[in-house]
């Protein structure tokens, strides 16, 4: 029982934790950047800027600063 209510625990705070998240991604294949609201995969998608934003709108202003994301 112990064990059940620990691992519901752990599963509720990673899904906490990672909800919110956005994150600015380079495609490798037409060099354009986008919001991704998961972690980009590293091969098809980069992963450029800051890391994880908390809004959208903040992953949003952080593509117009960028150099990798100007054409």
């Amino acid at each position: 029982m112990k064990k059940s209510l620990l691992t519901a625990a752990f599963v509720f705070a990673a899904q906490a934790l990672a909800a919110g998240q956005f994150y600015v991604a380079l495609d490798t294949s037409t060099r354009e950047c986008h919001v991704m609201d998961t972690r980009p995969d590293g091969t098809t998608q980069k992963m450029v800027g800051s890391g994880a934003y908390k809004t959208e709108a903040e992953a949003e202003q952080a593509i117009q600063s960028l150099t990798e994301c100007k054409s």
